[in-house]
């Protein structure tokens, strides 16, 4: 069975060479040759255009930027492509987009799956990781079982068309989150005298992340009458991360804002609440 793989960054290329060591015949493109070329001595056939790669192939797989470079590259593919061939997008993109390309792609005859991931370069060349994937159920069973050997857990999310890519946007949100969270608790650390060394080790012993799942049911309850912090000494004490790193001449990227987002909410007379009220618009 022939496999084409058409975005040779750092995660396609790690997808390909894991192909190719489990003996797979991989037809491979690039936008910028050398980085295809650079497969070329693992076994993977180089071509100068997708058409050409893709020519032969049951199987096309995608990683590219965003929306619009997967359909123009899609667009520049079509001619090669044979009948009943198999379209697989790990590209993370908009839900909009992954529910057009799918109606899209159907109508001309061919399949077209949107199987997002939460794995880096490392997580591909091993099979390890998360991969996503929503849709036309005889679609998705006919692909898991290729899927299945790229990914360390391919998680099902059911028939709904784009869920997948809506998925991999709010983990991405998450990680965005928490990342620019992590940094503002540097700055205050430092501010502090206490180094990320500190940091790390106070969260090896106080793990928060143990407290998602709870926080998750906390925040959607609905009910914040009973708080186990006060919105209002939330705030203050946020305020002090502010003047804290403010005072040592740095500054905070996200907790202005929070900041911002907790007075909302104590304007409305809400201080009192739990502090988790200030999701009661967005929870669903």
């Amino acid at each position: 069975m022939v496999k084409a793989f058409l975005g040779m960054g750092l995660l396609g290329s790690n997808f390909v060479t894991a192909m190719l060591e489990k003996g797979d015949k991989v037809r491979v493109w690039n936008r910028s040759p050398e980085k295809a070329a650079a497969l070329e001595p693992l076994g993977a056939e180089v071509f100068a255009t997708p058409a050409r790669a893709v020519q032969g192939a049951a199987f096309v797989h995608i990683t590219l930027k965003d929306d619009q470079s997967v359909d123009e590259v899609l667009a520049a593919a079509e001619t090669g492509l044979q009948p009943g061939t198999v379209i697989i997008d790990h590209t993370t993109t908009t839900k909009e987009g992954a529910i057009a390309r799918t109606a899209a792609w159907k109508e001309k005859g061919f399949t077209y799956i949107h199987a997002p991931v939460f794995m880096g370069p490392a997580n591909a060349r091993e099979g390890s990781g998360y991969m996503l994937v929503s849709g036309n159920r005889a679609a998705v069973e006919k692909v898991s079982p290729l899927l299945e050997k790229m990914t360390g857990q391919l998680v099902d999310l059911g028939p709904e068309e784009g869920k997948a890519a809506a998925m991999k946007l709010i983990g991405n949100c998450f990680l965005v989150a928490f990342t620019a969270g992590l940094r503002d608790t540097f700055a205050l650390a430092g501010a502090l005298g206490q180094n990320t060394r500190d940091v790390g080790n106070l969260f090896e012993i106080w793990n928060p992340a143990q407290m998602l799942p709870a926080r998750i049911r906390r925040m959607s309850g609905g009910d914040y009458s009973k708080p186990s912090w006060e919105l209002a000494m939330a705030r203050k004490d946020t305020q002090i991360f502010i003047d804290t790193v403010q005072q040592q001449g740095g500054h905070l990227a996200i907790m202005p804002a929070i900041a911002a987002l907790m007075d909302e909410w104590i304007a409305k007379g809400l201080g009192g609440n739990d502090w988790n009220v200030i999701a009661k618009d967005v929870v669903r």
